[in-house]
Formats: C-alpha cells, sequence, structure tokens
C-alpha cells in the first residue's frame, strides 16, 4: 500500500518524536548548563565551574532538572517540526514545479526546514518555558530574584496560570520565532550538505549509515546553534526572568545585555551547546531517518 498524505504526515510526526526523545536523552546535561550560563553568566566562570557547582550545590540531578518539560519539548517541537517539514517540502516542490517524488536540493530542503520551524516554535515555547524555569530555579533563588522556587512540573505551571494565565506560557514567542526560523534553514541546510557529502556512487543519501548520518546531524545541529545563539542567550533571558513579572520584550533584553554585560555575555554558555549539539543533533536525525525508513517499509509491504 503506497502511503497517502495523512499516513505520511502521521510517520513524519512518529519519526520526529523518536528523533526528539533522543536528543534529550543524549543532550540534557549540557542543556541545562547552557540556560544557567545564559540566565546568570556572572555566577559561572566557564563549563567546568557551571558543573563543580551544580553538582555541590544539587547533586547530580541538577544536571536533569527539567528532563521532564525537555522531553514534552522537544517530541512536541520535533513531531511538528518534521511533520511540518514533510509538508514544506511538498510545497517547495510546487511552488518550483517540480515532480511529486523529485529530490530536493539543499537549498530547497533548507527553506522548507525553516518555514515548517514557524510552526513547531507554537508548540515549543509553552514547554521550553517551563523547562528554563526548572533549569535555572536554584540560581533564582540564590540571587535573591525570588524566595521561594518550585521545584516540580506542576508547581510551575501552575504559578504561570496564576500569574499571568493561559497566554503567559507564550513568554519569549518572538525570540523563539527569531531563533527557530533562521536557525533551522542552517539546521536542515546543513544537515543536507552533511549527507550530500557523504553520497558517492550510486548510493543515495537514504542509504547512508548510522556513522554519516550522526555526523551530518552534528554538523546541521552546530551550523544552526552558531547562527542563532545570541538570540536564544534573550530568549532564555526572558522565558526566566519573566518569573519575577514583566520581562522586557527582545529588543530591550538584547539592549540591556549589551549595554550592562557586552557582547561576550550573549555568548555565555557555548560552549556546552557545541558540546551538546553533535552527539545530541546526530541522534536525533539516526532516531529520526530509521524509524521513518521502517515505518514506510512497513507500509509498502501491505
Amino acid at each position: 500500500m503506497k502511503t497517502n498524505n495523512t499516513i505520511q504526515a502521521a510517520i513524519d510526526l512518529t519519526a520526529g518524536a523518536a528523533g526528539g526523545t533522543a536528543c534529550v536523552l543524549t543532550g540534557q546535561p549540557f542543556d541545562t548548563a547552557k540556560v544557567k550560563m545564559q540566565t546568570f553568566p556572572n555566577l559561572y566562570r566557564g563549563l567546568m565551574d557551571c558543573a563543580k557547582k551544580t553538582y555541590h550545590q544539587v547533586g547530580f540531578r541538577g544536571f536533569y532538572k527539567g528532563t521532564s518539560p525537555a522531553l514534552l519539548a522537544n517530541i512536541a517541537e520535533n513531531s511538528v517540526l518534521f511533520m511540518s517539514y514533510g509538508f514544506c517540502q511538498r510545497i517547495v516542490r510546487s511552488v518550483t514545479g517540480l515532480e511529486k517524488n523529485a529530490p530536493l536540493s539543499n537549498l530547497h530542503n533548507a527553506t522548507a526546514g525553516s518555514v515548517a520551524a514557524a510552526f513547531a516554535s507554537l508548540a515549543l515555547c509553552p514547554t521550553e518555558l517551563v523547562k528554563c524555569r526548572l533549569q535555572a530555579m536554584h540560581e533564582m533563588k540564590l540571587s535573591g530574584k525570588i524566595i521561594e522556587g518550585q521545584n516540580t512540573v506542576w508547581s510551575v505551571i501552575k504559578s504561570i496560570l496564576r500569574t499571568d494565565g493561559p497566554m503567559g506560557f507564550y513568554h519569549g514567542l518572538s525570540s523563539t520565532l527569531l531563533r527557530e526560523v533562521p536557525g533551522y534553514f542552517f539546521f536542515f541546510g546543513g544537515y543536507e550538505l552533511g549527507r550530500s557529502f557523504f553520497v558517492s556512487g550510486e548510493k543515495t543519501k537514504d542509504e547512508l549509515g548510522i556513522l554519516p548520518l550522526m555526523i551530518s546531524g552534528g554538523f546541521g545541529g552546530i551550523s544552526l546553534w552558531l547562527v542563532v545563539f545570541p538570540v536564544d542567550c534573550v530568549k532564555s533571558r526572558i522565558q526566566v526572568l519573566s518569573m519575577t513579572g514583566k520581562q522586557a520584550g527582545f529588543i530591550r533584553t538584547f539592549g540591556r545585555i549589551l549595554r550592562n554585560e557586552g557582547v561576550l555575555a550573549l555568548y555565555s554558555g557555548l560552549k556546552p551547546t557545541l558540546i551538546r549539539a553533535f552527539p545530541a543533533n546526530g541522534a536525533l536525525f539516526v532516531a529520526y531517518e530509521y524509524s521513518r525508513k521502517l515505518m514506510m517499509e512497513q507500509f509498502e509491504d501491505l
């Protein structure tokens, strides 16, 4: 049985969820360090200092603060992202006059990924808000910005609803969109460029093994973060510090960081992000490609 658009969307959504799960399980400790260093750059001298202080103050579990919402965030984001990616690829084929199943160029795939990221941002923003707040809760208490913190996902959700209502979950949406839309152009562009590099002779991109997919996914992840990291830093500030009251928007927060802390503050936490990007995004694409291929084969056999 050939897959129709509905089945194809369901396959892409499920494969995206598998990829998101693999990404979180591989890279969560580094993501925690990134958020801490972005939000409180003056508390940590670097990645090792952040890791040592986190371990001494909170223990090993401190590295996995926010794992539940991180899983939800990545599963939600990557499910919607890859489902929308497949849809946007069909739109790109239609706009450019290509046949239904014609292969797309790296530029076409990058464009499809960029547009798909706008849809994924709507699913990502609420869960990433909860994740970032949990990850930086200890530092918020330590700095005196809050008196009593929330230590569970449910307590953070209740606090957001009580303080800001349902729309409070979209603190940082504009900066999330500013990060995701250009970032995923380079993410998918880098990934497809990497896959193109490994294709030789008769072999196609779909026939590549685990190692080329890991390297291509890692290259895509690093490409994304090198381009959008300052935007992500502003987003983390807005989402974490908004628990103290109404937080300034993207432009004002960006200007305040530059004015008070200098341009290097926008790159605080870059090291753990780049260390995390390679294995986490490599695992994401391996899980996505293999689970998608498995499901496609199952439907082809029906």
